[in-house]
This record gives C-alpha cells, sequence and structure tokens, in this order.
C-alpha cells in the first residue's frame, strides 16, 4: 500500500468527520464565543490524540502479524459497509442527505447552550463522537501499513483545512460534497478489509496489492448497480 494511499484515505476520511464536528463548533462558538469552543475541541482533539498511541500501541503489542491483520480486516470491513451502505440508501433516495444547515439549526437550538459549561460539554462530547472514526481509520491503516504518523498527519491536514475554512467563512460548510466523499471512501475501506481479513484467514492473492484497487473498484461499481436498482420511496 503506497503512501498517498494512506494520505488520502485518512485525509478524506477525516474531512467528512471533521466538517460534522465544525457545524457543532460554530453553532457553540455563536453561543459562547470561540475561545471556549476551541478550548473545548481541542480537549477533544487532545483525547483523541492519546486515544491514538494507546490504540497503536495495543495492535503492536499483539505480536502475530495475521491475528493484528484479521483484526484490522474485520474493523474496516465493518466500517466501509456502514459507510458505503449510507451512502447507497442516500444517493438512491431512501435516506435524507445530510444537511449541515439543518444539523447546525438543530445543534444552535440545544437548551444547553444556554449555559457556557452545557455549551463546552457539547463541543467536546461533538467532537470526540465524530473524530472516533477518524482515530478508527488512523490506528488501522497506521498500524497495518507501519505509517500511523503519515496516517495521522493526513487527518491533522484536513482539520486544519476544514477548520480554517469553516472559520473564515463562519458558516457551515454545508457545499461540501460529504455523500459522495463518504461513498467513495466507504468502497476504499471496504475494498482494504477485504483485501486484509482474506490475507490473514490465508488466501493468497493471484494479482497481488493490484487487488486492492481492484476490489475498490468492484464496490464502487457494485454499489452504483444497486443506487440504479433500488426503488425509490414515494415522495
Amino acid at each position: 500500500m503506497s503512501n498517498l494511499s494512506v494520505i488520502i484515505a485518512s485525509f478524506l476520511t477525516a474531512g467528512v468527520e471533521w466538517v460534522e464536528a465544525f457545524t457543532i463548533v460554530l453553532a457553540v462558538a455563536l453561543a459562547i464565543g470561540w475561545p471556549r469552543a476551541i478550548g473545548a475541541a481541542g480537549a477533544a482533539l487532545a483525547v483523541l490524540g492519546v486515544l491514538t498511541l494507546f490504540g497503536a500501541h495495543a495492535l503492536s503489542m499483539i505480536g502475530d502479524e495475521r491475528i493484528i491483520q484479521f483484526v484490522i480486516g474485520v474493523v474496516l470491513t465493518m466500517f466501509g459497509m456502514r459507510w458505503l451502505a449510507k451512502a447507497i440508501a442516500r444517493a438512491a433516495g431512501l435516506r435524507r442527505l445530510r444537511d449541515e444547515d439543518a444539523a447546525f439549526a438543530a445543534v444552535s437550538a440545544r437548551p444547553a447552550l444556554a449555559e457556557v459549561n452545557g455549551a463546552m460539554l457539547v463541543a467536546f462530547q461533538g467532537v470526540l463522537m465524530e473524530g472516533m472514526e477518524v482515530w478508527l481509520i488512523v490506528v488501522a491503516l497506521g498500524v497495518q501499513t507501519g505509517r500511523t504518523g503519515l496516517a495521522a498527519a493526513a487527518a491533522i491536514a484536513a482539520l486544519g483545512v476544514v477548520m480554517g475554512t469553516g472559520a473564515l467563512l463562519r458558516a457551515p460548510l454545508s457545499r461540501v460534497p460529504e455523500n459522495t466523499i463518504k461513498y467513495l471512501v466507504g468502497a476504499a475501506i471496504l475494498g482494504f478489509g477485504t483485501f486484509w481479513l482474506l490475507s490473514s484467514l490465508g488466501y493468497v492473492w493471484p494479482i497481488g496489492d493490484y487487488a486492492l484497487p481492484a476490489l475498490m473498484g468492484f464496490y464502487a461499481l457494485g454499489g452504483l448497480v444497486l443506487i440504479g436498482g433500488l426503488p425509490r420511496l414515494p415522495s
């Protein structure tokens, strides 16, 4: 797996989650001010950083490469299936597309934002929960490829891009094509998961690492077939 693959997968996964986290932070910032909102978000990011170090170390301590590969394969397969299934359902009209403006309005209407500590807790929890999937991808890709630092750097770069853009606009990043990104990332992560899961069980891919892009393409094209064939809900 190339460095570029690790960077793209980590950056896109993190980017989508940070867009959703920024929506929460923005609503909190407008209620209690940017310094407190950023402080709460920073505390959540610090927790995620510690979890990343702990998770990478814990997996590395297993020792048996095949067991590590199996665990990571299972985790990524489940993660990829979840993201791809949701993206397919949204693209097929079976679920509503995520609306950052609506999400911003919902967070802004929370009673907790009327009180400083409650608002800071909303920001902390929001960033932590959205960041857990970033943590999972960084640890899984990083440990399996030996590039945890690179995966973490890509996630941090995505954070900088999203937060910087959002701070300049002072508005939810509603124009980001979240579902399209989730669809592509879901297909990619499912490809990684399938590749490593079957490899851990002793399967030898006839075309080696070239099976990875083939699997990603298979899932992406299969998703398009499902989107076209699924019945639409009556409006």
